[in-house]
């Protein structure tokens, strides 16, 4: 009887379990998935790690524009909070243009996976992982991107910011020396002071205005927000935080004129007084001037020929504008750079052909702090006969925390801070049948690095290397693809085949083999794709 009464009691002991679990059923399903969704947290080594590499530290390093760096594990959880909070309304990384009107070439952009794999991470518990599956740092150049020696270099005097509680643009003319017109192939910024240098507009100068203003400075260089204070002034180029290199498609050129002085507009923002900055340029010229096809950077666009009225805002009113201009000839259009105040608030540019309407570019929330030139990833033909137009909203009340004037003053079109703009710039060139194929946001044919830091298809340095028993393979696909692994000697022959037509995911992938049955030596790693072969070089110890 004792039996019966133990095994009733255990009985029933389940069964009450079993009609709780019932009942909560919900409950268990919560922790389950609760359970599931820690299992499956994102970790900084092989999730994290690589976007912010990818994306950011251009600007988040040291040195750099930005606050605080994002290059180690350390510096992402100190700043996770931030981090989450700014992807995830799209402050960072920084790119005004809205997409959803129309695609520029090399968007800085994460994708919603992204952002939920950081925000993941967050919420999370901002786990490490495996340190040693992490992609490996990114490495910058200390002297420019542009490979080789530059045909000219332009370095502004050694100056010191003033820049203590509101920005400073301090200009700098330069003679460029040079005794024939020359026409730029590829164009780079160096910033002798990351950390202060915000953006760098370059201009060319032939009256002598931009020399003068400057040698009635006391200088180095001379103040002037807007533009460089000549109208005479010709915008050849630009620099921002985390853009690549301006390079043509070959057989495009900007000219320099001979004897021409090369003006430099650096932004020095705020709170930083005391800190020194020797920025310099590096131009690339094409070797002869035959054959090279001018590139136009010029507001077509612009408050003083083509506005639908005078620009003027007055004090407590949210006014707009537009701008038309009828194109007499078929023009190859490769970028475009909308340019207004402080007073700005949102900025749309188009061409109209027929019943054709085609959008060039949309910035919904204007932000004089970045803006900057925008490519389109293919020469646009705009025919000849089509309208551009540009619409442009301006805020002068105090709901504007941009607002230079407190309370809010009437507002002008002029070059000073407290004057407005509206300007939309134009890189083009006369229209030649094909030019609408020429790729321009391509790596490959850019033969520059791009803005991300990895990208197409890229085996990355090995880990650990030398490597004794362990080796752990790193690469980076923009797109998936099947790819074979394997160990060759230095004549190329196989010693060790690693993985064989296995998938190899968007994105940083790691992989982790066995290399304790190789003698020392020095052997190559060789992935092969659908598109290439990449190796690098291995050398494992014992």
């Amino acid at each position: 009887m004792y039996k019966y009464i133990v095994y009733l009691q255990v009985f029933n002991i389940f069964a009450y379990i079993y009609i709780s679990m019932l009942k909560r059923i919900p409950i268990v399903l919560l922790l389950l998935v609760s359970l599931q969704s820690f299992s499956q947290t994102p970790n900084w080594s092989q999730n994290v790690a690589p976007i912010l590499y990818n994306n950011c530290v251009t600007c988040h390093r040291s040195g750099g524009i930005a606050p605080f760096a994002l290059m180690s594990y350390n510096d992402a959880i100190t700043n996770a909070a931030t981090m989450s909070a700014d992807v995830s309304i799209g402050k960072m990384p920084p790119w005004p243009p809205d997409v959803k009107y129309t695609h520029l070439a090399h968007e800085r952009l994460l994708t919603a996976a992204q952002i939920k794999t950081i925000n993941d991470w967050v919420s999370g518990g901002t786990p490490k992982g495996d340190s040693t599956l992490a992609p490996p740092k990114p490495t910058f150049a200390t002297n420019g991107d542009l490979p080789g020696t530059p045909d000219l270099v332009i370095k502004i005097p050694a100056y010191t910011s003033t820049s203590a509680t509101s920005d400073v643009y301090q200009c700098f003319a330069i003679p460029s020396g040079l005794l024939a017109d020359k026409y730029i192939t590829s164009f780079e910024a160096v910033p002798g002071n990351r950390a202060i240098v915000h953006h760098v507009l370059v201009y060319t100068d032939t009256t002598g205005v931009c020399a003068h203003l400057d040698s009635l400075s006391p200088g180095p260089g001379y103040p002037n927000f807007g533009g460089v204070g000549s109208n005479s002034a010709t915008l050849i180029g630009a620099w921002v935080p985390g853009t690549a290199p301006m390079k043509y498609p070959s057989g495009f050129g900007v000219r320099v004129p001979k004897n021409s002085y090369i003006v430099l507009q650096i932004h020095y923002p705020a709170g930083t007084a005391g800190q020194k900055d020797s920025t310099e340029l590096h131009f690339f010229f094409a070797p002869s001037p035959a054959g090279i096809r001018n590139v136009y950077i010029d507001p077509v666009l612009n408050y003083y020929n083509n506005i639908d009225r005078p620009l003027s805002i007055p004090a407590n009113t949210v006014q707009s504008f537009y701008e038309h201009y009828a194109l007499p000839l078929n023009f190859s259009l490769l970028g475009v750079a909308p340019h207004m105040h402080l007073l700005g608030q949102n900025i749309r540019s188009y061409y109209v052909n027929g019943a054709d309407t085609t959008p060039l570019i949309r910035i919904n929330k204007w932000d004089f702090h970045w803006q900057g030139f925008y490519m389109f990833p293919k020469i646009r033909k705009v025919p000849a006969g089509s309208t551009v137009y540009a619409n442009a909203t301006y805020d002068n009340t105090t709901a504007n925390p941009e607002n230079p004037n407190s309370p809010p003053q009437l507002v002008v079109a002029g070059e000073q801070t407290t004057n407005e703009m509206m300007l939309v710039y134009f890189v083009f060139t006369l229209y030649q049948p094909g030019d609408e194929n020429i790729v321009i946001d391509s790596a490959v044919a850019s033969e520059v690095t791009p803005l991300t830091y990895y990208h197409g298809q890229q085996l990355l340095d090995p880990y650990p290397n030398p490597a004794k028993d362990v080796l752990i393979a790193k690469c980076y696909f923009e797109q998936a693809d099947m790819g074979s692994m394997e160990l060759t000697n230095i004549e190329g022959k196989v010693v060790k085949p690693l993985a064989k037509n296995m998938r190899i995911e968007q994105g940083y992938s790691s992989y982790r083999y066995s290399v304790a049955d190789l003698p020392t030596g020095t052997y190559i790693l060789r992935l092969t794709t659908s598109e290439r072969i990449l190796t690098k070089k291995v050398v494992i110890e014992k």
